[in-house]
Protein backbone atom coordinates (compact mmCIF):
# COMPACT_ATOMS: atom_id res chain seq x y z
CA UNK A 1 0.00 0.00 0.00
CA UNK A 2 1.52 3.52 -0.71
CA UNK A 3 1.10 5.76 2.04
CA UNK A 4 2.45 9.60 1.42
CA UNK A 5 -0.30 11.10 4.07
CA UNK A 6 0.88 14.72 4.64
CA UNK A 7 4.30 14.81 4.54
CA UNK A 8 5.42 16.95 0.82
CA UNK A 9 7.98 15.80 -1.50
CA UNK A 10 11.40 17.41 -0.41
CA UNK A 11 12.44 20.44 -3.47
CA UNK A 12 14.90 19.14 -6.10
CA UNK A 13 17.80 21.15 -7.30
CA UNK A 14 19.82 18.70 -10.03
CA UNK A 15 20.47 18.65 -13.87
CA UNK A 16 18.29 17.29 -16.40
CA UNK A 17 15.67 14.37 -15.81
CA UNK A 18 17.89 12.12 -18.29
CA UNK A 19 21.29 12.83 -16.91
CA UNK A 20 19.90 11.87 -13.02
CA UNK A 21 18.17 9.06 -13.74
CA UNK A 22 21.37 7.69 -15.58
CA UNK A 23 23.28 8.77 -12.91
CA UNK A 24 21.02 6.83 -10.24
CA UNK A 25 20.95 3.75 -12.54
CA UNK A 26 25.12 3.87 -12.32
CA UNK A 27 24.72 4.49 -8.62
CA UNK A 28 22.52 1.52 -8.27
CA UNK A 29 24.35 -0.84 -10.74
CA UNK A 30 27.46 -0.27 -8.46
CA UNK A 31 25.63 -0.21 -4.90
CA UNK A 32 23.90 -3.44 -5.05
CA UNK A 33 24.37 -7.20 -6.30
CA UNK A 34 21.28 -7.79 -8.49
CA UNK A 35 20.96 -11.30 -7.56
CA UNK A 36 20.82 -10.23 -3.71
CA UNK A 37 17.45 -8.29 -4.39
CA UNK A 38 14.94 -10.79 -4.77
CA UNK A 39 12.03 -9.46 -3.19
CA UNK A 40 12.79 -5.58 -3.86
CA UNK A 41 12.60 -3.70 -6.94
CA UNK A 42 13.22 0.28 -7.47
CA UNK A 43 10.98 3.05 -9.01
CA UNK A 44 12.36 6.23 -10.23
CA UNK A 45 10.82 9.54 -9.95
CA UNK A 46 10.28 9.40 -13.97
CA UNK A 47 8.80 5.90 -14.03
CA UNK A 48 12.18 3.78 -14.80
CA UNK A 49 12.49 0.91 -13.08
CA UNK A 50 15.90 -1.34 -11.47
CA UNK A 51 16.63 -3.98 -11.75
CA UNK A 52 13.48 -4.92 -13.28
CA UNK A 53 10.23 -4.32 -14.19
CA UNK A 54 9.07 -7.49 -12.94
CA UNK A 55 6.81 -7.14 -10.09
CA UNK A 56 8.15 -7.74 -6.68
CA UNK A 57 7.29 -8.22 -2.68
CA UNK A 58 8.23 -4.86 -2.47
CA UNK A 59 8.56 -1.76 -4.68
CA UNK A 60 10.63 1.38 -3.58
CA UNK A 61 9.20 4.61 -4.93
CA UNK A 62 11.75 7.50 -5.16
CA UNK A 63 10.13 10.51 -5.12
CA UNK A 64 12.57 12.79 -6.68
CA UNK A 65 16.17 13.00 -8.15
CA UNK A 66 17.35 13.88 -4.28
CA UNK A 67 16.40 10.47 -2.92
CA UNK A 68 19.06 8.59 -3.00
CA UNK A 69 21.31 10.82 -1.85
CA UNK A 70 19.36 11.37 0.51
CA UNK A 71 19.10 7.44 1.41
CA UNK A 72 22.68 6.41 0.75
CA UNK A 73 24.55 9.54 1.32
CA UNK A 74 25.83 9.27 4.80
CA UNK A 75 26.09 5.62 4.79
CA UNK A 76 24.06 5.05 8.14
CA UNK A 77 21.00 3.15 9.18
CA UNK A 78 19.56 6.72 10.66
CA UNK A 79 19.76 8.48 7.34
CA UNK A 80 17.99 5.94 5.53
CA UNK A 81 15.35 5.58 7.74
CA UNK A 82 14.79 9.61 7.93
CA UNK A 83 15.06 9.23 3.88
CA UNK A 84 11.61 7.70 4.36
CA UNK A 85 10.42 9.47 7.25
CA UNK A 86 10.24 12.52 5.04
CA UNK A 87 8.65 10.81 2.04
CA UNK A 88 12.08 11.10 -0.25
CA UNK A 89 10.99 7.49 -0.75
CA UNK A 90 7.39 5.38 -0.16
CA UNK A 91 7.41 1.16 0.44
CA UNK A 92 4.66 -0.08 -1.53
CA UNK A 93 3.81 -3.87 -0.94
CA UNK A 94 5.33 -5.57 1.87
CA UNK A 95 7.37 -3.54 4.23
CA UNK A 96 9.31 -6.61 6.02
CA UNK A 97 10.68 -7.42 2.80
CA UNK A 98 12.47 -4.16 2.00
CA UNK A 99 14.34 -4.95 4.53
CA UNK A 100 16.51 -6.93 2.15
CA UNK A 101 18.32 -3.76 1.20
CA UNK A 102 19.85 -3.73 4.60
CA UNK A 103 20.95 -7.62 4.30
CA UNK A 104 22.65 -6.52 0.88
CA UNK A 105 24.40 -3.11 2.40
CA UNK A 106 25.53 -5.10 4.91
CA UNK A 107 27.82 -7.57 2.73
CA UNK A 108 31.89 -6.13 2.68
CA UNK A 109 31.86 -3.80 -0.32
CA UNK A 110 36.04 -3.59 -1.13
CA UNK A 111 37.85 -0.52 -1.13
CA UNK A 112 37.72 -0.05 -5.00
CA UNK A 113 34.44 0.04 -5.13
CA UNK A 114 34.13 2.31 -1.95
CA UNK A 115 35.87 4.54 -3.47
CA UNK A 116 33.93 4.41 -6.62
CA UNK A 117 30.49 4.61 -4.86
CA UNK A 118 31.79 8.18 -2.66
CA UNK A 119 32.79 9.20 -5.84
CA UNK A 120 29.31 8.30 -8.01
CA UNK A 121 27.07 10.05 -4.53
CA UNK A 122 28.61 13.12 -4.99
CA UNK A 123 27.37 13.24 -8.77
CA UNK A 124 24.05 12.55 -7.30
CA UNK A 125 21.61 15.71 -7.13
CA UNK A 126 21.31 17.25 -3.58
CA UNK A 127 17.59 18.31 -2.04
CA UNK A 128 16.78 20.67 0.26
CA UNK A 129 16.54 19.67 4.04
CA UNK A 130 13.37 19.41 5.89
CA UNK A 131 12.55 18.71 9.65
CA UNK A 132 10.55 15.64 10.08
CA UNK A 133 7.23 16.29 11.90
CA UNK A 134 6.88 14.42 15.04
CA UNK A 135 6.29 14.92 18.69
CA UNK A 136 8.52 16.30 21.03
CA UNK A 137 12.43 14.46 22.39
CA UNK A 138 12.60 13.02 25.34
CA UNK A 139 14.87 15.09 27.72
CA UNK A 140 18.56 13.71 27.60
CA UNK A 141 19.99 16.62 30.00
CA UNK A 142 19.31 14.61 32.49
CA UNK A 143 21.94 11.62 33.88
CA UNK A 144 21.20 7.85 31.61
CA UNK A 145 18.75 6.13 33.34
CA UNK A 146 18.31 8.61 36.04
CA UNK A 147 14.65 8.67 37.73
CA UNK A 148 13.89 11.62 35.69
CA UNK A 149 15.23 10.80 32.36
CA UNK A 150 13.31 6.59 32.46
CA UNK A 151 10.35 8.81 32.92
CA UNK A 152 10.59 11.00 30.16
CA UNK A 153 12.04 8.24 27.78
CA UNK A 154 8.86 6.17 28.25
CA UNK A 155 6.30 9.04 27.89
CA UNK A 156 7.86 9.67 24.46
CA UNK A 157 7.96 5.69 23.64
CA UNK A 158 4.03 4.88 25.22
CA UNK A 159 2.25 8.15 25.55
CA UNK A 160 1.76 8.81 22.02
CA UNK A 161 -1.68 7.82 22.54
CA UNK A 162 -4.00 4.96 23.42
CA UNK A 163 -6.07 5.33 21.18
CA UNK A 164 -3.14 5.11 18.52
CA UNK A 165 -2.06 1.57 19.78
CA UNK A 166 -5.41 0.28 20.23
CA UNK A 167 -5.49 0.58 16.45
CA UNK A 168 -3.01 -2.46 16.04
CA UNK A 169 -3.08 -4.36 19.27
CA UNK A 170 -5.05 -7.07 20.33
CA UNK A 171 -8.27 -5.76 22.55
CA UNK A 172 -5.89 -6.29 25.85
CA UNK A 173 -3.32 -4.19 24.64
CA UNK A 174 -0.67 -6.53 25.18
CA UNK A 175 2.33 -4.81 23.64
CA UNK A 176 4.68 -8.05 23.73
CA UNK A 177 4.54 -11.36 21.79
CA UNK A 178 2.32 -13.93 21.79
CA UNK A 179 2.39 -17.49 21.72
CA UNK A 180 1.22 -19.48 18.73
CA UNK A 181 0.87 -22.51 17.85
CA UNK A 182 1.14 -22.30 14.02
CA UNK A 183 1.46 -19.42 11.99
CA UNK A 184 -2.20 -19.44 11.28
CA UNK A 185 -3.22 -18.27 14.52
CA UNK A 186 -5.35 -14.99 15.20
CA UNK A 187 -3.46 -12.45 17.39
CA UNK A 188 -6.49 -12.51 19.86
CA UNK A 189 -5.90 -16.42 20.33
CA UNK A 190 -2.01 -15.97 20.78
CA UNK A 191 -1.68 -13.46 23.27
CA UNK A 192 -4.44 -15.17 25.34
CA UNK A 193 -2.41 -17.83 25.02
CA UNK A 194 0.91 -16.00 26.53
CA UNK A 195 -1.02 -14.63 29.18
CA UNK A 196 -1.96 -18.36 30.52
CA UNK A 197 2.10 -19.20 29.83
CA UNK A 198 2.94 -16.62 31.65
CA UNK A 199 0.81 -17.81 34.66
CA UNK A 200 1.40 -21.49 34.38
CA UNK A 201 5.48 -20.31 34.10
CA UNK A 202 4.93 -18.82 37.88
CA UNK A 203 3.10 -21.40 39.32
CA UNK A 204 0.54 -19.22 40.25
CA UNK A 205 -2.05 -19.84 43.22
CA UNK A 206 -4.79 -18.32 45.17
CA UNK A 207 -4.25 -15.57 47.18
CA UNK A 208 -0.34 -14.80 46.36
CA UNK A 209 1.09 -11.61 46.04
CA UNK A 210 2.56 -10.61 42.08
CA UNK A 211 4.43 -7.90 41.51
CA UNK A 212 3.83 -6.99 37.13
CA UNK A 213 6.90 -4.38 36.40
CA UNK A 214 6.30 -2.55 33.78
CA UNK A 215 3.18 -3.66 33.54
CA UNK A 216 1.94 -1.50 30.42
CA UNK A 217 -1.71 -1.50 30.21
CA UNK A 218 -3.13 -4.09 32.32
CA UNK A 219 -3.45 -7.20 30.67
CA UNK A 220 -1.57 -9.25 32.21
CA UNK A 221 -2.36 -8.18 36.18
CA UNK A 222 -6.45 -8.55 35.03
CA UNK A 223 -5.81 -12.15 33.38
CA UNK A 224 -4.04 -13.13 36.26
CA UNK A 225 -6.05 -11.91 39.13
CA UNK A 226 -9.50 -13.23 37.23
CA UNK A 227 -8.14 -16.54 36.28
CA UNK A 228 -5.54 -17.11 38.93
CA UNK A 229 -7.15 -15.56 41.95
CA UNK A 230 -4.04 -13.78 43.02
CA UNK A 231 -3.32 -10.14 44.13
CA UNK A 232 -1.44 -8.39 41.47
CA UNK A 233 0.61 -4.66 41.69
CA UNK A 234 1.31 -3.37 38.72
CA UNK A 235 3.50 -0.27 38.33
CA UNK A 236 4.76 1.65 35.30
CA UNK A 237 5.97 5.15 34.18
CA UNK A 238 3.97 6.09 31.59
CA UNK A 239 0.62 8.22 33.01
CA UNK A 240 -1.03 6.93 29.79
CA UNK A 241 -0.83 3.34 30.27
CA UNK A 242 -1.94 3.74 33.94
CA UNK A 243 -4.96 5.27 33.45
CA UNK A 244 -6.06 2.69 31.17
CA UNK A 245 -4.85 -0.07 32.65
CA UNK A 246 -7.00 1.57 36.06
CA UNK A 247 -9.90 1.74 33.92
CA UNK A 248 -9.38 -2.38 32.59
CA UNK A 249 -9.07 -2.93 35.94
CA UNK A 250 -12.26 -1.10 37.40
CA UNK A 251 -14.67 -2.49 34.40
CA UNK A 252 -13.54 -6.15 35.58
CA UNK A 253 -14.65 -5.50 38.81
CA UNK A 254 -10.94 -6.30 40.32
CA UNK A 255 -9.97 -3.57 42.37
CA UNK A 256 -9.87 -5.12 45.54
CA UNK A 257 -7.34 -7.69 43.73
CA UNK A 258 -5.46 -5.56 41.53
CA UNK A 259 -3.67 -2.31 41.98
CA UNK A 260 -2.35 0.07 38.88
CA UNK A 261 0.53 2.08 40.12
CA UNK A 262 2.50 5.05 37.65
CA UNK A 263 5.97 4.99 39.67
CA UNK A 264 9.13 3.61 39.11
CA UNK A 265 10.18 -0.04 40.00
CA UNK A 266 12.94 1.34 42.23
CA UNK A 267 10.60 3.31 44.53
CA UNK A 268 8.38 0.01 45.75
CA UNK A 269 8.88 -0.38 49.38
CA UNK A 270 11.47 -2.46 50.59
CA UNK A 271 9.51 -4.56 53.54
CA UNK A 272 6.74 -5.65 50.73
CA UNK A 273 7.57 -9.33 49.85
CA UNK A 274 5.65 -10.64 47.12
CA UNK A 275 5.37 -14.23 45.86
CA UNK A 276 6.09 -13.82 42.61
CA UNK A 277 7.52 -11.05 39.46
CA UNK A 278 6.88 -10.86 36.05
CA UNK A 279 8.50 -8.17 33.72
CA UNK A 280 7.70 -8.36 29.90
CA UNK A 281 9.27 -6.00 27.78
CA UNK A 282 10.65 -3.70 30.44
CA UNK A 283 14.46 -4.68 31.28
CA UNK A 284 15.40 -3.55 27.72
CA UNK A 285 14.85 -0.31 29.59
CA UNK A 286 17.59 -0.24 32.10
CA UNK A 287 20.50 -0.48 30.84
CA UNK A 288 23.30 -3.22 30.86
CA UNK A 289 25.34 -1.07 33.53
CA UNK A 290 22.54 -1.21 35.83
CA UNK A 291 21.26 -4.86 35.67
CA UNK A 292 23.24 -5.59 38.47
CA UNK A 293 20.97 -3.08 40.35
CA UNK A 294 17.62 -4.31 38.59
CA UNK A 295 18.06 -7.99 39.80
CA UNK A 296 18.96 -7.06 43.00
CA UNK A 297 16.10 -4.34 43.56
CA UNK A 298 13.85 -7.66 42.52
CA UNK A 299 15.62 -10.01 44.64
CA UNK A 300 15.15 -7.54 47.52
CA UNK A 301 11.01 -7.78 47.43
CA UNK A 302 10.82 -11.28 46.67
CA UNK A 303 10.01 -14.06 48.93
CA UNK A 304 12.67 -16.82 49.59
CA UNK A 305 11.08 -19.81 47.49
CA UNK A 306 9.79 -17.03 45.04
CA UNK A 307 10.36 -16.89 41.35
CA UNK A 308 10.95 -14.24 38.89
CA UNK A 309 9.95 -14.44 35.06
CA UNK A 310 12.07 -11.75 33.21
CA UNK A 311 10.41 -11.41 29.32
CA UNK A 312 13.16 -9.18 27.04
CA UNK A 313 14.01 -8.86 24.08
CA UNK A 314 17.68 -9.68 23.38
CA UNK A 315 20.59 -9.84 20.40
CA UNK A 316 20.25 -12.95 18.45
CA UNK A 317 22.93 -15.27 17.55
CA UNK A 318 23.47 -13.39 14.00
CA UNK A 319 23.04 -9.45 15.97
CA UNK A 320 24.33 -7.11 13.75
CA UNK A 321 25.16 -3.04 15.72
CA UNK A 322 24.02 -0.56 13.29
CA UNK A 323 26.05 1.40 11.25
CA UNK A 324 26.55 4.92 12.80
CA UNK A 325 23.26 6.57 14.84
CA UNK A 326 20.74 4.51 15.64
CA UNK A 327 17.35 4.73 14.15
CA UNK A 328 15.84 3.12 16.87
CA UNK A 329 17.39 5.30 19.62
CA UNK A 330 16.40 8.74 18.06
CA UNK A 331 12.96 7.24 17.06
CA UNK A 332 11.28 4.72 18.87
CA UNK A 333 13.72 3.32 22.31
CA UNK A 334 15.89 5.91 23.23
CA UNK A 335 18.17 4.65 26.22
CA UNK A 336 17.41 1.03 24.88
CA UNK A 337 19.37 -1.51 25.56
CA UNK A 338 19.26 -5.42 24.22
CA UNK A 339 22.48 -7.34 25.99
CA UNK A 340 23.09 -11.11 25.11
CA UNK A 341 21.28 -13.62 27.39
CA UNK A 342 24.43 -14.63 28.98
CA UNK A 343 25.21 -11.14 30.16
CA UNK A 344 21.57 -10.86 31.50
CA UNK A 345 21.82 -14.44 32.82
CA UNK A 346 25.10 -13.36 34.92
CA UNK A 347 23.48 -10.96 36.56
CA UNK A 348 20.53 -12.64 37.57
CA UNK A 349 23.05 -14.72 39.29
CA UNK A 350 25.12 -12.21 40.30
CA UNK A 351 22.10 -10.89 42.82
CA UNK A 352 21.67 -14.52 44.01
CA UNK A 353 18.91 -15.83 41.86
CA UNK A 354 19.04 -19.58 40.61
CA UNK A 355 18.38 -20.08 36.89
CA UNK A 356 16.23 -22.55 36.35
CA UNK A 357 14.91 -22.23 32.81
CA UNK A 358 15.59 -19.80 29.70
CA UNK A 359 13.33 -20.18 26.64
CA UNK A 360 13.89 -18.12 23.31
CA UNK A 361 10.29 -17.13 21.91
CA UNK A 362 12.02 -15.47 18.41
CA UNK A 363 9.69 -16.83 15.77
CA UNK A 364 6.64 -16.02 18.08
CA UNK A 365 7.42 -12.58 17.85
CA UNK A 366 8.22 -12.22 14.20
CA UNK A 367 4.56 -13.67 13.97
CA UNK A 368 3.34 -10.69 16.34
CA UNK A 369 4.72 -8.54 14.80
CA UNK A 370 3.13 -9.38 11.28
CA UNK A 371 0.20 -9.30 12.52
CA UNK A 372 0.81 -5.38 14.46
CA UNK A 373 2.00 -4.35 10.78
CA UNK A 374 -0.92 -5.82 8.77
CA UNK A 375 -3.13 -4.01 10.94
CA UNK A 376 -1.52 -0.65 11.38
CA UNK A 377 -1.78 -0.42 7.57
CA UNK A 378 -5.02 -1.45 7.29
CA UNK A 379 -6.29 1.57 10.06
CA UNK A 380 -3.52 3.94 7.96
CA UNK A 381 -6.12 6.85 7.29
CA UNK A 382 -7.53 6.01 11.42
CA UNK A 383 -3.97 6.53 12.49
CA UNK A 384 -3.32 9.94 10.60
CA UNK A 385 -6.17 11.50 12.37
CA UNK A 386 -4.63 10.71 15.62
CA UNK A 387 -0.69 11.15 14.73
CA UNK A 388 1.36 12.54 11.46
CA UNK A 389 2.34 11.11 8.99
CA UNK A 390 6.13 10.91 10.00
CA UNK A 391 4.73 9.21 13.09
CA UNK A 392 2.95 6.41 11.32
CA UNK A 393 6.21 5.81 9.34
CA UNK A 394 8.09 5.36 12.33
CA UNK A 395 5.95 2.80 13.65
CA UNK A 396 5.49 1.09 10.54
CA UNK A 397 9.35 0.96 9.51
CA UNK A 398 10.28 -0.47 13.48
CA UNK A 399 7.87 -2.87 13.64
CA UNK A 400 8.65 -4.48 9.72
CA UNK A 401 11.98 -4.14 10.49
CA UNK A 402 11.58 -6.09 13.77
CA UNK A 403 9.97 -8.76 12.12
CA UNK A 404 13.09 -9.28 9.71
CA UNK A 405 15.41 -9.45 12.60
CA UNK A 406 13.37 -12.01 14.87
CA UNK A 407 12.98 -13.87 11.60
CA UNK A 408 16.75 -13.97 10.89
CA UNK A 409 18.50 -14.49 14.15
CA UNK A 410 19.46 -10.68 14.90
CA UNK A 411 16.94 -10.32 17.49
CA UNK A 412 15.87 -13.34 20.34
CA UNK A 413 13.35 -12.32 23.17
CA UNK A 414 14.06 -14.64 26.08
CA UNK A 415 11.89 -15.62 28.61
CA UNK A 416 13.84 -16.28 31.95
CA UNK A 417 12.65 -18.08 34.89
CA UNK A 418 14.62 -17.05 37.81
CA UNK A 419 14.08 -18.58 41.22
CA UNK A 420 15.48 -16.87 44.83
CA UNK A 421 16.09 -20.16 46.48
CA UNK A 422 14.43 -20.92 50.36
CA UNK A 423 16.93 -20.75 53.62
CA UNK A 424 18.13 -24.29 52.94
CA UNK A 425 18.81 -23.58 49.16
CA UNK A 426 15.55 -25.27 47.78
CA UNK A 427 13.62 -23.97 44.90
CA UNK A 428 10.59 -25.81 45.71
CA UNK A 429 9.77 -26.34 42.06
CA UNK A 430 8.63 -29.50 40.66
CA UNK A 431 11.34 -31.99 38.13
CA UNK A 432 9.84 -31.29 35.00
CA UNK A 433 8.28 -28.78 32.53
CA UNK A 434 5.03 -30.89 32.37
CA UNK A 435 4.95 -30.31 36.44
CA UNK A 436 5.56 -27.10 36.51
CA UNK A 437 2.65 -26.17 34.00
CA UNK A 438 0.36 -29.32 35.43
CA UNK A 439 -3.17 -28.67 35.40
CA UNK A 440 -3.74 -28.58 39.03
CA UNK A 441 -1.69 -25.94 39.49
CA UNK A 442 -4.89 -23.60 38.60
CA UNK A 443 -6.87 -21.69 41.05
CA UNK A 444 -9.74 -21.92 38.62
CA UNK A 445 -9.27 -25.06 36.22
CA UNK A 446 -12.66 -24.14 34.57
CA UNK A 447 -10.76 -20.96 32.75
CA UNK A 448 -8.85 -23.55 30.72
CA UNK A 449 -12.21 -24.75 28.82
CA UNK A 450 -12.17 -20.99 28.43
CA UNK A 451 -8.95 -20.62 26.46
CA UNK A 452 -9.32 -23.89 24.67
CA UNK A 453 -12.48 -22.11 23.16
CA UNK A 454 -10.96 -19.12 22.76
CA UNK A 455 -8.39 -21.19 20.57
CA UNK A 456 -11.17 -23.23 18.29
CA UNK A 457 -12.68 -19.92 17.94
CA UNK A 458 -9.56 -18.07 16.41
CA UNK A 459 -8.21 -21.62 14.42
CA UNK A 460 -6.05 -21.97 17.24
CA UNK A 461 -4.12 -25.23 18.38
CA UNK A 462 -4.88 -25.30 22.17
CA UNK A 463 -1.45 -24.37 23.68
CA UNK A 464 1.05 -27.76 25.21
CA UNK A 465 1.31 -26.12 27.70
CA UNK A 466 -2.02 -26.05 28.97
CA UNK A 467 -2.32 -29.65 28.34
Amino acid sequence: MNNTGNISAAVDIGASSTSETRIALSFLDLLFDRESLRNVVFRLWDGTFWPTRETKSATLVLKHPGALRQMFGSGSEKALAEAYLRDDFDVIGDMEAAFELADALANKIGWRRSLMLALLVRRLPRSRWREIDRHANPDRNQRRHSHSRDKSVIAFHYDVSNSFYRLWLDRRMVYSCGYFEGTANDLESAQLAKLDYLCRKLRLREGQEVLDVGCGWGGFAVYAAKNYGVNVTGVTLSREQAIWAEDRVSEAGLHERVRIRCQDYRSLEKDRDFDAVVSVGMSEHVGTENLSGYFGSIWGILRPGGVFLNHAIGEGCRYRPSRGPSFIDEYVFPDSDIPPIEVVLASAASAGFEVRDVENLREHYALTLRHWVRQLESNHDEALKIVNEAIYRVWRLYMAGSAHGFEHGRLAVYQALLVKPDGVGRANLPLTRRGWYAQESLADPHHVDGVMKACVRGNTAVPTAIL
